[in-house]
């Protein structure tokens, strides 16, 4: 067994035991379900920081981005616009949830719908379209962490992938069912502090390897231009609305996940969130030097069948087998806290908003830990069934089409934050029709991330989840205007002015 196998194993069981003891952290007695799955509402700035960045850039950063930069070129870096873009969003409007969910008790962005409009069937889908969105994404975590096994040295320990891919998911399973999101937040720690130093590395080393940036993408370029399907370093005039609306509509989708929302609420008060806000942005940095490796990749000549491996191959190919356990081991963390945290928050959507209504929850406090606990396991099921049968070209579109998905609910949560305007019936449907809608373009485009529309002999591309969402807005404003004239009910607002404050 090689040394990187051996300090990848060290690592990964280092941080399993700290997920293990961190429900003793902060002497917290894990018993409701505001200590299992919100950390008691009590993580200052400096725990927030590392929880939403070790919950926002996870295995997709390290392993699908490099991997769609090595395939399509420049296109991968609408990650970069996009994260940027959605903390200012999420400044003003997270935070003013945040304050509304602590007065009101509120665990999800389901709880809220429901008293906002009064409507069970409302909060009934936002809850399933979270659930929904969030399966993916925890599978895209577990192909990131088996693509990285397959490169790790295993099978010269005799080792098959597979089996450490179950022992790890098993792990996962049971730390997040004892400690809840205090053991994403522990591992966060050193998750982060490793992707830290294994990008830092990477840059020092690889582009001195290759003769320099400039020299990466001239070569890139030069095997990008040659395919079958030629891509460029720089966008093609084709893909700027696509670039554009995929970096937008990415943006709106980011804190509307079910994790995130989880991660925020986690938040001691309204301002944690706010100066987080401030400070994620560094990650964005973070995020366009891990693409450019795959750029590195096509520079170094690797050549791949599949692009998720990317990444491992260019460590393998460029560090001492040590540090490759290393980088290795941050990756495979970068799978294991935002999976822990996803599973909690559509475990809260499972036993809040769709086994029973949040008014039902809220009278019957005593069961809902027990039954988050087992719903987390069953979401990581799901989730490990999900990414061991179904192996898309890029990793990134597992989570894109998740996006599509979630990015449905802005109209009622994010828009219900600020008007009540559009009716609850009109939001129905047009979720009805943005989830149609995003579900058919991606069947139909093979599960891309772009769809192209002929109109007026030209054609135009754009991005899946930013044309959902405007037939999702468009439906919702018509179907209101159309249930107005006919002086239809609204339901009951639930909330107070007070809750807004």
């Amino acid at each position: 067994m090689s040394s990187g196998t051996v300090i990848f194993f060290v690592l990964i069981a280092g941080v399993t035991v700290l997920g293990f003891l961190a429900a003793r952290w902060r002497r917290a007695a894990v018993a409701s379900l505001d200590e299992w799955a919100l950390g008691g509402r009590n993580f200052g700035t400096v725990v927030s920081w590392f929880l939403l960045g070790g919950d926002l850039y996870t295995a997709y950063t390290f392993i699908a981005l490099p991997a769609l930069a090595y395939g399509a070129g420049a296109l991968a870096f609408f990650a970069v616009p996009y994260t940027t873009l959605a903390y200012p969003l999420t400044f003003f409007f997270m935070a003013r949830f945040w304050t509304i969910a602590k007065r009101r008790g509120y665990v999800t962005a389901a709880d809220f719908v429901h008293d906002r409009y009064g409507s069970r069937a409302l909060e009934l889908v936002i809850a399933l379209t979270g659930v929904l969105a969030i399966l993916p994404y925890i599978a895209l975590q577990l192909i990131g962490m088996q693509t990285v096994l397959e490169d790790v040295g295993l099978s010269a320990a005799h080792i098959a992938p597979v089996a450490f891919l179950i022992a790890g998911f098993v792990l996962l399973a049971a730390y997040t069912f004892i400690s809840g999101l205090r053991a994403p937040a522990m591992i966060a720690f050193v998750k982060d502090t490793l992707i830290y130093i294994t990008v830092i590395a990477a840059l020092a080393v690889i582009p001195s390897h290759l003769g320099g940036w400039a020299h990466i993408f001239a070569s890139a370029q030069s095997v990008l231009a040659s395919r079958p399907k030629a891509s460029s370093t720089m966008l093609l005039p084709g893909q700027y609305a696509s670039y554009a609306t995929l970096a937008l509509g990415s943006a709106m989708a980011l804190f509307l996940y079910p994790h995130s929302v989880t991660g925020c609420l986690s938040a001691r008060n309204a301002n944690v969130i706010r100066r987080n806000c401030a400070l994620l942005p560094l990650y964005s940095l973070l995020l366009a030097f891990i693409t450019l490796l795959g750029f590195c990749a096509l520079a170094a000549g690797i050549k791949l069948t599949n692009n998720n491996q990317a990444v491992p191959e260019l460590f393998v190919h460029f560090f001492p087998s040590w540090f490759t356990g290393v980088a290795f081991a941050a990756i495979v963390m970068g799978a294991l806290v935002p999976a822990a945290v996803m599973s909690i928050g559509a475990a809260n959507l499972f036993a809040s908003n769709i086994l029973q209504s949040f008014r039902a929850r809220r009278e019957r406090p005593s069961s809902e830990l027990g039954i988050a606990r087992g719903l987390a396991l069953c979401v990581l099921t799901a989730s490990f069934i999900i990414a061991v049968a179904i192996k898309p070209l890029f990793a990134i579109n597992f989570q894109l089409l998740g996006g599509a998905w979630i990015v449905q609910i802005f109209p009622a949560f994010v828009l219900g934050l600020y008007t009540r305007r559009l009716h609850p019936v009109a939001l129905l449907a047009g979720w009805c029709v943005g989830m149609s809608a995003a579900t058919w373009m991606a069947v139909w485009t093979g599960f891309s991330s772009v769809f192209q529309f002929s109109a007026a002999g030209h054609k135009i591309s754009a991005a899946i989840v930013f044309c959902a969402l405007l037939a999702n807005l468009v439906t919702a404003a018509v179907v209101t205007l159309l249930l107005a004239a006919f002086k239809t009910g609204a339901g009951r607002d639930l909330t107070t002015a007070a809750d807004y404050a």
